[in-house]
């Protein structure tokens, strides 16, 4: 039924709009049907919105949002009047304002639902809300556009067939190098999200755990500081741990592990030494055989010899 529901809407959400993609002449406002309409917006250039995405910011009785200061101020480039449907939804607010955000689809509102800066649902707290319309039988549309991970991709010039998404990692240095070990033997390339003064350390760990892979930092996509900067995972932690600036909204890209490697393309022993700075034996030959996908036997003969007990 929800699917029905979808594709009905997608028609008449679109009956004023020509083939081309434009408002045909004398169209009058978009009537929307009820529904939870999810919103790509932009992720630093503020021209990415789509003419869809216009569209429904005009026509949605209410627009709930993360930061209502982020959102008038892309309504305002675009000469979108918010006229009093702006609600904030986020993370600290959430379970008070779904419910409210239900009751009004429920009355037959259309509810477009956007984060501050690429697709909702990613790293925010947008799926709550859509898994709960669902529940709800209401309608969920998505109405596609920008996205840092995939615009990153676009970039890294690294296999993008078979990709993981992991987000953010924790914080603090053990519980990240604990969660790079799980990834380690991924066969896919990885893409992470990360802040400036966290960056530093995080290329650290990725390089201690994973080795060294090639991998991408894309810092500020799409605004006037783009930045891209391509190497191993060791060299982009030297270069960062040097001072390079790590400020914006930054993706990392890591490369998946080259299962055909030989063992001589891998530097085993430096791998375990930094392995070893922080890890006792056991954990270190985990992490290692988990980031150059040598057999146990091997690296652990290495780690004895580097530990004079071999």
């Amino acid at each position: 039924m929800a699917l029905e529901a979808s594709s009905r809407m997608t028609e008449q959400e679109t009956d004023s709009i020509d083939a081309a993609g434009t408002r045909k002449p004398g169209a009058g406002p978009t009537k929307l049907s009820a529904g939870l309409y999810i919103l790509a917006t932009p992720i630093g250039n503020a021209g990415d919105i789509t003419l869809r995405g216009l569209e429904l910011l005009r026509a949605a009785d209410v627009i709930a949002c993360e930061d209502t200061r982020v959102t008038s101020k892309l309504l305002a480039i675009h000469g979108v009047s918010a006229a009093g449907r702006l609600t904030a939804y986020h993370d600290h607010n959430g379970d008070r304002v779904r419910p409210q955000l239900l009751a009004k689809i429920a009355e037959g509102a259309a509810v477009a639902l956007v984060s501050d800066a690429g697709t909702p649902l990613v790293s925010d707290p947008g799926y709550k809300l859509a898994r709960a319309a669902i529940e709800a039988g209401h309608a969920v549309v998505p109405l596609p556009g920008p996205s840092a991970v995939l615009a990153a991709l676009a970039v890294a010039g690294l296999p993008s067939d078979r990709f993981l998404f992991a987000g953010f990692l924790d914080a603090k240095s053990a519980a990240r190098r604990a969660d790079l070990r799980g990834l380690g033997a991924v066969q896919a390339t990885l893409v992470f999200f990360e802040s400036g003064p966290r960056l530093p350390a995080s290329l650290a760990d990725m390089a201690a755990v994973l080795g060294p892979r090639p991998a991408v930092v894309a810092r500020e996509l799409t605004k006037r500081f783009e930045t891209v900067l391509r190497g191993t995972l060791p060299d982009l932690a030297a270069r960062f741990a040097e001072g390079e600036e790590a400020r914006g909204e930054i993706v990392v890209v890591v490369g998946p592990p080259d299962a055909d490697a030989p063992a001589d393309a891998v530097d085993l022993d430096a791998l375990l030494l930094e392995a070893l700075k922080s890890a006792p034996l056991k954990e270190a030959v985990a992490q290692v055989t988990a980031a150059t996908g040598l057999p146990r036997k091997t690296v652990y003969a290495a780690a004895l010899k580097l530990k004079g007990d071999g």
